[in-house]
């Protein structure tokens, strides 16, 4: 039976920055469990534990409404090209994720910071998971790319893009300033994972 999309709220661990994620289901987006290095590392590099893997549900910018504590909203990368990490500053939770380019309309959200999880549905895919040969390996890697491709085309068409609260419409750039990490700092805490 196929759930019907609703409003989930969220908020990052302290509470100060909430929100809502509009029309959650799992036909809305993608709930995945990613074990790369990135993901991990960017839990550390806010002051978080490392796991071995992060759960997001991948949608699209235009489901998000960020209704209290934008101002304490800040964001990194992990060189000058690489994907957008949006991370709360008054507690360090790892929020969303966003690609350069806010055309794309693409945008995640750590699954543990929703108040409803049962709405998008069980995990559908993982990805970057280590095998015994040091090589990684995905699961359900085809559903996960079908979708982020067809999200992109329709929020691009609607023009829904543009409905999005971390870019300013009238530049196109993020609404907070990225902090680029130096690679020697991402090399630090990648070799420290466990």
């Amino acid at each position: 039976m196929l759930k019907a999309p609703r409003d989930v709220p969220f908020s990052c661990c302290c509470g100060q920055i909430k929100g809502t994620l509009r029309g959650a289901a799992p036909s809305t987006g993608t709930h995945l469990e990613c074990f790369c290095a990135d993901c991990r590392a960017a839990e550390v590099y806010v002051g978080q534990p490392d796991t071995p893997s992060v759960t997001l549900f991948q949608t699209s910018a235009d489901r998000f409404d960020i209704e209290q504590g934008q101002d304490q909203l800040a964001v990194f990368s992990f060189g000058e090209k690489n994907l957008l990490r949006w991370h709360a500053s008054c507690c360090g939770s790892i929020m969303f994720n966003t690609l350069r380019n806010p055309k794309t309309g693409f945008a995640s959200i750590r699954v543990p910071l929703l108040a409803d999880q049962d709405a998008i549905g069980p995990v559908i895919t993982k990805a970057f998971i280590k095998t015994a040969s040091g090589k990684s390996k995905h699961h359900g890697m085809a559903r996960f790319v079908y979708g982020i491709l067809l999200r992109m085309a329709a929020v691009r068409l609607s023009g829904r893009w543009k409905q999005t609260p971390f870019f300013d419409m009238a530049t196109l750039k993020p609404v907070r300033e990225v902090q680029v990490v130096a690679k020697e700092d991402r090399a630090r805490i990648t070799e420290n994972l466990r």
